[in-house]
């Protein structure tokens, strides 16, 4: 047995060993363990933000217990084990790699996208409709992310990427006509359509918006840092610091 298996094996052992002796782990159930691999999963993203390498094997060993632990409480009633997690999944990337396992053509990653959200929907759309597959527990920009992708591997998209910037002009002018009139009462709804236009503006031009949006939040923070600093060296706090001050400190941030 090769070393991957052998420490596959232990951890199924491990697990079984707490499952039976650990007060904590005998008491937990699906749902109690929901938010725990939620908070989990967020953890694994921050390491990769980070490019923490040991960050990011400590977070995926956090993250596989719960895939164990799942499969583990399944086994107990019945319904399936860790086998049965690992065939299935086996199962579902070979069909969904047929230029690799078939005699599908795919040259590029891109058709290897098209492929794959093509099998998917193939699956899916009989059960739940096109957009059935989509999580309702996922955050909003990524939902709204993933709409847009099935919604256009259906073939509901715009002709050409450049149209999409047409939408986003539309949705402004609408969010500005909702602030002009003083009503408040469609101004969430209207600001709404102009982040899904946005966001299927990312789609269409390759950039993935959380990741966008999280690069400008952590430059924020690190130009704010700065400005707090400054502030703190003249002896003040921010709230008594004019304006014009913290803006010569935040020029003097972009050119750090």
């Amino acid at each position: 047995m090769n070393k991957k298996l052998e420490a596959t094996a232990r951890l199924l052992e491990v697990m079984d060993t707490l499952r039976e002796q650990c007060p904590w782990d005998r008491e937990q159930t699906f749902l109690s363990l929901r938010k725990n691999t939620i908070e989990e999963t967020f953890e694994l993203a921050d390491a990769i933000t980070d490019g923490n390498m040991e960050g990011i094997k400590e977070e995926l060993g956090d993250v596989l217990l719960h895939v164990v632990f799942y499969s583990k409480m399944a086994d107990e009633q019945g319904e399936f084990d860790y086998a049965d997690v690992c065939n299935a999944l086996c199962d579902k990337l070979i069909y969904r790699h047929p230029h690799v396992y078939g005699d599908v053509l795919a040259d590029s990653p891109e058709e290897v996208k098209q492929n794959w959200e093509a099998l998917k929907l193939r699956k899916k759309a009989r059960k739940s409709g096109i957009l059935g597959g989509v999580p309702r527990s996922l955050p909003a920009m990524v939902k709204a992310f993933r709409v847009g992708e099935k919604a256009a591997a259906s073939g509901f998209d715009w002709e050409k990427r450049e149209d999409v910037w047409d939408k986003v002009k539309e949705e402004f002018a609408e969010v500005e006509a909702e602030m002009r009139s003083g009503s408040t009462n469609d101004l969430e709804g209207e600001i709404g359509d102009l982040f899904f236009a946005l966001i299927n503006a990312c789609r269409l031009y390759g950039i993935d918006p959380e990741n966008a949006l999280e690069r400008t939040n952590l430059k924020f923070i690190s130009r704010f840092n700065h400005v707090e600093k400054r502030v703190a060296e003249q002896g003040k706090m921010m709230n008594e610091t004019s304006l014009d001050e913290l803006e010569s400190y935040w020029q003097e941030a972009k050119h750090l």
